[in-house]
């Protein structure tokens, strides 16, 4: 009953008092052996019933490293972009609850904690943000939801309340409902965020994590930095050490699927040792190159990154640290063994049990992460993943560090002559500090997400690409991060495309080869005269010659216009359908509350400017 030494509302004091039993979860071990309700089960399925409604969610297998889980529905693989729903009156640019159900959330509120009265409960404390924030939060779930229990506790951190100096007092408190999706929302994925005068809560109704555990979380992160003027940044960051052991920090931005996971990765070679760059998919054509050592990869984010402002310092510099404990990767790019030792080592041998989600999991067998659940037959589930503690990753690095290049991940569709697309972008492009801006405002989603439900072709993420999970008003984070970029003058922006450049099918390695050569330069500047401005403006400049360890990369890749299977023509169509996406997107943000200089390079944007005149708009340090 150490509940009722709690600073949460009488009501939420009343739901525990009511609710036939309540666990206070302290350790992980309790939770993974919760995930299965007791030691002797290898398979588990995880229902709910209300009334005459009955649904079976997920199927949870003992496996030797770790539980894996498996949902009935290919819908509850992916994250639905559209889940996050508002339910206060507060200032928000997000859809409420009301407009859509035409009645106050206050009402399925009250149903929802009905509901919760009649179950046997599982609490967990967590950390919100790490360490460094001294948040705390709460999560309240059914007790046989334990592998989404899990994943929240590997992901925020289990709080040591037996630590604490004064009593436990959350600032946000998730309540898991999943029946509630069939009952209420047309079997939709569903999250709630209701911001309370002294408690940001979150209605989480269903089982899938990405809405709720991970992002809801982000979710209330970023609603404090708007309050507070700071934010937690979506991306992953690494620190590069060459083998002459200079060390240089990437941190790298993208909607999903936009490479955030796999820039935590080493090149994946092929059999004789080479990386294959690409392969032509007009010709048949390869190109790959030899590099005898790769960089050390010392990770430092995955995902969420603080950017607090007691972070900053005199080096003029962007400053991050981990919001998280452990790392949600996704694997659909792990298709066969070898493809990624080191991750294959870490999830065959855990040094204790992981979550994997959307994977082949057989009891007392080995999970494999390149064995995928398949959507139906022959047809992979693309969003394969598993939950990783920080801990149990080598060479990880603690926050806070200065971060050298700022990149940005989106995926490229193919392009061709008879077919032009927007995937036109080069290798790697060195973006003037005005365009980086726009790019964050817009963050294409890109070609065939692999993480969320996407219908279009071309679409949004968001204003920072953490929209989706935001609560306020994009205004704000646009102004935010306007005066981040100008308050850090010293970090540089790259751009990586993936999946394709051109004609060529290339995955990942466009920010992996990117990343081994300008961690060889370090923090040396560009120069002006090896650079030369991209055919599209908003593409910034391309080098004019690239070399690693003694090898011409093919201008073609560099700049795609030069491929004979695309061709100006077909550059500048793909560019015309990139530059009309930038214009509509970037409208809505021409109201009165944004930064007027934010309104400038929103303007050149629209009258086709140059790229000197967005250097006229913020100088870029070379």
């Amino acid at each position: 009953m150490e509940w009722k030494k709690w600073e949460v509302p009488d009501e939420v004091k009343e739901l525990f008092t009511v609710a036939p039993r309540v666990t206070v979860l302290k350790k992980r071990e309790e939770i993974v052996e919760l995930a299965m309700k007791d030691k002797k089960n290898k398979r588990f399925v995880v229902s709910y019933s209300q009334g005459d409604k009955h649904l079976n969610e997920a199927e949870v297998a003992r496996c030797k490293n770790g539980l894996v889980i498996n949902y009935f529905e290919k819908y509850m693989r992916r994250r639905d972009p559209e889940c996050t729903v508002i339910g206060d009156n507060k200032d928000t640019d997000k859809v409420k609850f009301n407009s859509i159900y035409n009645r106050e959330f206050s009402d399925i509120r009250a149903e929802t904690f009905d509901w919760l009265k009649t179950q046997d409960l599982a609490l967990l404390p967590i950390k919100v943000g790490g360490d460094l924030t001294g948040y705390q939060g709460l999560l309240v779930a059914p007790d046989n939801a334990g592998f989404f229990i899990g994943g929240l506790a590997d992901l925020q951190g289990i709080l040591d309340l037996d630590k604490l100096k004064e009593p436990f007092k959350p600032i946000t408190i998730i309540y898991l409902a999943p029946i509630f999706r069939m009952t209420h929302f047309k079997g939709k994925q569903f999250v709630v965020h209701n911001r309370c005068e002294d408690i940001h809560e979150i209605f989480s109704y269903n089982l899938y994590p990405g809405p709720s555990a991970k992002k809801g979380i982000f979710g209330v992160l970023l609603q404090i930095g708007e309050n507070e003027k700071w934010l937690t940044l979506h991306g992953s960051t690494i620190q590069v050490q060459t083998p002459y052991e200079n060390i240089t920090t990437i941190f790298h931005e993208g909607a999903s699927g936009g490479g955030k996971s796999e820039m935590l990765e080493y090149p994946h070679r092929e059999k004789d040792g080479t990386l294959q760059l690409g392969t032509n998919a007009v010709t048949g054509k390869d190109f790959s190159l030899r590099l005898t050592q790769n960089c050390v990869i010392r990770p430092i984010t995955d995902d969420m990154a603080l950017s607090l402002p007691s972070f900053q310092n005199d080096n003029k510099k962007l400053v991050v640290s981990d919001a998280e404990e452990a790392w949600f990767i996704r694997l659909n790019h792990i298709t066969k063994y070898g493809t990624d030792p080191n991750l294959e080592s870490i999830t065959i041998a855990p040094e204790k049990p992981l979550i994997f989600l959307n994977l082949y999991g057989v009891p007392d067998s080995t999970c494999l992460i390149w064995e995928h659940t398949e959507d139906e037959p022959g047809v992979a589930c693309p969003n394969p993943r598993v939950i990783i503690p920080r801990k149990l990753i080598p060479n990880t690095v603690d926050g806070p560090v200065d971060v050298d290049y700022r990149s940005f991940g989106i995926r490229a569709p193919l392009c061709t002559r008879k077919h032009p697309t927007y995937g036109i972008i080069g290798l790697f492009n060195v973006l003037p500090p005005a365009i980086a801006w726009l790019w964050r405002l817009v963050a294409p989603r890109g070609d065939s997400n692999p993480s969320i439900i996407e219908t279009k072709e071309l679409s949004s993420e968001g204003v920072g690409s953490y929209w989706p999970f935001a609560t306020g008003k994009f205004i704000r984070h646009a102004n935010l991060l306007l005066r981040q970029i100008l308050n850090t003058p010293d970090t540089r922006f790259l751009l990586f495309p993936n999946q394709h450049i051109g004609s060529w099918r290339v995955g990942f390695m466009p920010q992996w080869i990117s990343r081994e050569f300008i961690a060889r330069k370090g923090a040396a500047r560009f120069d002006p005269k090896n650079m030369e401005p991209a055919r599209f403006p908003l593409l910034g400049f391309s080098p004019i010659v690239m070399q690693l360890e003694g090898v011409t990369i093919p201008e073609y890749f560099i700049r795609p216009e030069l491929q004979p299977e695309i061709g100006k023509k077909a550059y500048d169509a793909g560019a015309k359908i990139l530059n009309k996406f930038f214009k509509k997107e970037l409208m809505k943000f021409l109201s009165g509350k944004i930064d007027p200089l934010g309104k400038e390079i929103i303007d050149c944007c629209l009258q086709g400017g140059t790229i000197k005149d967005y250097l006229d708009l913020i100088p870029m340090r070379w």
